[in-house]
């Protein structure tokens, strides 16, 4: 049986995976909150790109600028989307990927 003090001290550890599309760049602020909770989002971009390549190209400056001043990770999965993780939490590049974002 969970007492309340265990209940409380498994929400403060819980990390949990979040999976978020974005369609205007309207949805910055509701991004960066989840990512200020500390959670693990993957960030299907497909809709946003096809109506604005400049907003998108916004967005994705500000998600790194904000993941990197808080000591998090981004990257890209595939052409669709990114996967932006909290501090303490890495993600795996390759070679080839990391010398492709520079």
């Amino acid at each position: 049986m969970l007492t309340s003090l265990s209940m409380q001290k498994e929400r403060e550890v819980s990390l949990y995976l979040k999976t978020v599309t974005l369609r205007d760049a309207n949805d910055l602020d509701a991004i960066l909150d989840d990512i200020r909770h500390n959670n693990i989002l993957i960030i299907r971009v497909t809709p946003l790109a096809q109506k604005s390549l400049e907003d998108l190209k916004m967005v994705v400056e500000e998600l790194y600028k904000f993941v990197r001043s808080i000591h998090g990770d981004i990257a890209r999965l595939g052409e669709e989307r990114l996967v932006i993780t909290p501090p303490g939490v890495r993600i795996w590049k390759n070679m080839y990927e990391s010398l492709k974002e520079r």
